[in-house]
């Protein structure tokens, strides 16, 4: 039933990734309906490079739509391995329901080994009280992730390990679909095929070649020459450990807050829970011999006690540090012919909103969706070419509004913690000297509703491209008052 409304709505929505049915009886498109002439009537090769998330959702969609698909991946155990990492993934509600539209068996299984955080309290706190907000100080907000869900009719946003998500991926796809041990290096294209070209020598066909290889995408490199990443100023130690902390059942997710740093604690279901410790530093900066573990309470000692325990019930070897990295936006992700990107190799983002999985879902359902719309029946290689193109110009066009604002806020959070100051006491600001007067309590008061108000219309548009539709529903709910 979920899955019904939550396809009725997104349908009808066009600030979200549009969701057309897949119709589970026809899941093989119109235009690629089996028929006695190979000729007239062949699939679209789609070509994918990279296994992650991304990849893996898109040739599952392409599976399902009865596309010929092949995944190059050039290590299915680092895959899997990843979630040591980088930890478990947070499923939005937006690309839940894209899974959902995309395979219901598969998104069952999905949501079925996450653990539900959207239920619970959410939001940000200060680190050194703990508290969502400091009275008469500092504003933080908490945000409701569940209400906006159920009331559209979408699943309720879930964290899930990686390592989880992608085996569950690839058993949905089969194993004949994805070819381990092949990275792809180059690519050749000419009117009427792509070629790609793995590191071993061995060369593939297909009409269509994805890039899906991450932030360090060779794909990339070959469409716009090599590119410098970008580093955040930030690098992250992330730590898993087996314990069950007191408000377990009311708070799922929590970013607790401090000058050039923050840390990001969740519940990730089985007695365990994940963090995130984020410290503005150089890059490739070295941990003292005395490890990773007793540095971070150096950094993080003095906060509440809320983090300082989940470092100490964190194991040493169980604390890994990276640094993190994004790239600059760029307004194309093809050639303008038959090679097109998604997710990191696209637009790599921060991970402190958490939704680089959730955005390459996302494209991966809409690319799908546009290719579906290519016609192979009798076309001409020009024919064939135009269409093709014409799908891939329509993918990013329909996906780079949203995708920008979410890696410009991802980028504009980690610059606010260089000024972040966990008490701001409004009564000396400048601002009420220059009138004579203090900034009363209300005041304060009124700053806090606003943020409040403003981050919850941001996890709206999150949950499901809501933003428009929230504003217009909160100014006539105030006229009505």
């Amino acid at each position: 039933m979920a899955s019904l409304q939550s396809l009725s709505y997104l349908n009808n929505c066009k600030n979200v990734v549009c969701l057309h049915e897949y119709r589970s009886s026809k899941c093989i498109a119109r235009s690629y309906k089996m028929c006695s002439d190979e000729v007239s009537c062949r699939k679209l090769r789609i070509l994918i490079a990279g296994g992650g998330i991304g990849g893996l959702v898109l040739a599952l969609g392409a599976k399902k739509r009865g596309f010929d698909v092949k995944v190059f991946e050039k290590d299915l155990s680092a895959v899997r391995g990843e979630g040591l990492y980088r930890g478990p993934i947070q499923l939005l509600s937006s690309a839940l329901a894209v899974l959902e539209a995309i395979d219901q068996e598969v998104a069952t299984r999905i949501m079925e080994a996450g653990c539900i955080t959207g239920n619970r309290t959410n939001g940000l706190a200060d680190g050194l009280s703990g508290k969502w907000h400091v009275p008469s100080h500092a504003t933080f907000a908490t945000y409701d992730l569940e209400k906006p869900a159920v009331e559209r009719g979408l699943p309720v946003t879930r964290v899930i390990c990686r390592m989880a998500l992608q085996q569950i991926l690839l058993h949905g796809i089969g194993k004949d679909i994805v070819c381990n041990n092949s990275r792809v290096v180059n690519f050749i294209e000419d009117s009427s095929r792509v070629t790609v070209i793995l590191d071993d020598g061995r060369t593939f066909e297909g009409d269509v070649l994805v890039g899906a290889d991450g932030i360090w995408s060779k794909v990339r490199s070959k469409l716009f020459g090599a590119q410098e990443a970008v580093y955040s100023n930030y690098t992250c130690y992330s730590g898993l450990t087996d314990f069950v902390p007191p408000y377990i059942d009311s708070i799922g997710y929590r970013v607790f807050l401090g000058l050039n740093k923050y840390f990001v604690a969740s519940d990730v279901g089985n007695g365990k829970m994940q963090w995130y410790a984020f410290h503005k530093e150089p890059p490739k900066s070295s941990d003292p011999p005395s490890g990773k573990k007793k540095r971070l309470l150096q950094l993080f000692g003095s906060w509440c006690s809320d983090v300082s325990t989940l470092i100490l019930e964190t194991p040493e070897d169980k604390i890994l540090r990276r640094d993190i990295y994004d790239r600059d936006m760029i307004n194309s992700w093809g050639n303008g012919r038959r090679v097109t990107l998604i997710g990191d190799a696209a637009h790599p983002m921060q991970p402190n909103l958490g939704q680089g999985g959730c955005m390459a879902i996302e494209d991966a359902y809409q690319l799908i969706h546009e290719l579906n719309n290519v016609d192979m029946r009798n076309a001409d290689e020009r024919s064939q070419l135009d269409q093709i193109s014409e799908s891939l110009i329509r993918y990013q066009r329909k996906r780079i509004f949203r995708v920008k604002t979410v890696h410009k806020v991802s980028r504009l959070a980690s610059e606010m913690l260089s000024k972040y100051k966990p008490s701001v006491d409004f009564g000396l600001s400048k601002l009420s000297n220059v009138f004579g007067a203090q900034i009363t309590n209300s005041a304060i008061h009124m700053a806090r509703k606003f943020i409040q108000w403003c981050f919850q219309l941001f996890m709206n548009w999150m949950l499901a491209g809501l933003l428009i539709y929230t504003i217009l529903l909160k100014v006539l709910s105030s006229y009505n008052r």
